[in-house]
């Protein structure tokens, strides 16, 4: 309900319209810049977007925040980015999806983290020919492994384009999703253990929290097939032949990924049938158990009630 309740905030507006759509914040928006090409590599914190312009090399502008939508609205102007992408940077409960603009790419990625429940982002990034611009809801370090392949001139990012930088933060991402899956996995076999040796009302509860957190992977995750077979099998200039031999691996990964949640939410179903068996099993037992007693009592009470009662003439005593 509190979802349908954000979303019903555009109602009646125009397309295009600014409105920021997603969980309230009010910490400052972090706006940070990295220069580089195969010699020289910069990075700095500014703190309007104008100061990111005028360079040569790659751009890559990452802002973490997207709740002060003049800041949002500030990057389409600079970077001429169709008000319906601003739109979607905005409201942060998209879908993934790819969307070609010609002069720029619009790619829409989630991403989850597991501090004992899945949490999901949202993660918006803009390719364009020599720059890219990465959304994220809030500040985190899941690119610094990107920022430090890049300062340190190691592997080809410092002699790729854009293209490749786009590729290494969507695939970043994906790798997140194995992170997760892993942790998960260790709940599942602690609750599968626990289900074969003593299964209590909090054992129901451990399953059914689990097949929620593969109903948010799953719907983070599914689209993602789509969106890097788009990105590699699409007809972009903006995305070169080497850069899309790399997309390649990234499609792999999302099939693993997917085939993994696959795979867990079926052991869960089976554990939730195990589940719901043994405490048939057990309700079984204690039935016997009863049936047993009152096949011993019934005879007695029966006699009991018999000679009970107020006779004249006590049955086979007179």
């Amino acid at each position: 309900m509190f979802r349908l309740t954000r979303r019903s905030r555009k109602t009646g507006l125009p397309p295009g319209t600014l409105v920021h759509i997603g969980e309230e914040k009010t910490a400052k928006v972090r706006i940070t810049v990295m220069y580089y090409d195969e010699d020289t590599c910069e990075e700095k914190e500014v703190d309007t977007i104008e100061e990111c312009l005028g360079n040569i090399g790659v751009t890559w502008v990452n802002i973490d925040g997207v709740h002060e939508t003049s800041i949002i609205e500030k990057v389409g102007e600079c970077f001429n980015i169709h008000p319906l992408t601003l739109e979607d940077i905005a409201s942060t409960e998209q879908r993934p999806k790819v969307e070609d603009y010609s002069e720029y790419v619009y790619i829409v990625l989630r991403m989850l983290s597991y501090t004992g429940e899945v949490e999901s982002e949202q993660i918006s990034l803009v390719c364009g020919r020599d720059f890219v611009i990465s959304f994220q809801e809030k500040q985190g370090n899941v690119f610094d492994l990107v920022r430090e392949r890049i300062k340190n001139g190691t592997g080809r990012m410092r002699k790729m384009g854009a293209d490749y930088l786009a590729y290494a933060l969507v695939d970043t991402v994906v790798d997140m999703y194995f992170s997760i899956l892993e942790n998960l996995g260790d709940v599942i076999e602690d609750t599968e253990e626990s289900l074969l040796a003593d299964p209590g009302p909090e054992t129901l509860e451990s399953i059914q929290m689990l097949k929620r957190e593969m109903m948010v992977l799953r719907k983070s995750v599914w689209p993602l097939r789509e969106v890097v077979s788009q990105l590699e099998r699409g007809e972009s200039p903006l995305f070169g032949k080497a850069t899309k031999v790399y997309l390649r691996d990234v499609y792999d990964h999302t099939i693993q990924v997917i085939d993994t949640i696959e795979t867990y939410r079926d052991m869960l179903s089976g554990m939730l049938d195990i589940y719901l068996s043994s405490i048939s099993n057990r309700m079984n037992e204690v039935m016997k158990v009863l049936t047993i007693i009152a096949t011993i009592f019934i005879p007695l009470t029966f006699l009991a009630g018999v000679y009970g009662m107020n006779f004249k003439y006590m049955p086979e005593l007179e």
